[in-house]
């Protein structure tokens, strides 16, 4: 057998026990990607739709979700605010111990009113964030995070391209997880009583 095929039928045979191990193994409750050590996310010093200055710090004690997106997107952003509402809602009592930010990556149409009227439609406790460009270059640094002006028939009629994972943070305001676009509200909200309680 060539090397080449031999490495493809190990990953083949591989990815299906990385799931057994993440799946029966007590040091991975998660149903997210469990990133617990790792360095993203910094302070993420941005204002919210009210104009009133945020950092992470200001949410100890609380559990964050930290997702990225805009307004004008047309399917994969509302739908992950609607499933984060979900999740929080699942919580009971404790859902008012969970932060979500949604951080733009369209700050040229995502004004402050805007986000105002969007994000807590999905969820009255749900904050928008934005700010100029250099600090949103920063924060998209800071989580590894990719945006991209996809051009469309106009100079106003255009799409952000960006990745959609979300990234909780426990309430001692440490990241330990990275949910996938997809990630079922069940799935999200088991996951935020473990870092509420952890």
């Amino acid at each position: 057998m060539r090397p080449g095929r031999r490495a493809l039928l190990w990953l083949a045979l591989a990815a299906p026990l990385a799931g057994c191990e993440k799946l029966f193994s007590s040091k991975r409750p998660f149903n997210g990607i469990d990133v617990t050590g790792s360095n993203m996310g910094g302070e993420l010093r941005l204002a919210d739709h009210d104009g009133k200055a945020r950092s992470l710090g200001q949410f100890r004690g609380k559990a964050v979700v930290v997702v990225f997106g805009f307004t004008h997107c047309p399917d994969v952003c509302p739908t992950a605010l609607s499933d984060l509402s979900s999740a929080v809602k699942a919580l009971g009592p404790d859902g008012e111990r969970v932060q979500v930010l949604f951080v733009t990556v369209d700050p040229k149409r995502d004004l402050p009113e805007l986000m105002r009227q969007f994000v807590p439609a999905f969820h009255p406790s749900f904050l928008g964030l934005t700010g100029d460009e250099e600090a949103l270059a920063k924060v998209r640094k800071d989580f590894n995070v990719y945006a991209a002006i996809r051009e469309g028939s106009s100079p106003d009629n255009y799409s952000v391209d960006h990745s959609a994972q979300m990234f909780g943070f426990d309430p001692q305001g440490r990241i330990r997880l990275v949910w996938s676009p997809g990630a079922l509200p069940k799935q999200i909200a088991d996951d935020l009583r473990v870092l509420l309680n952890s």
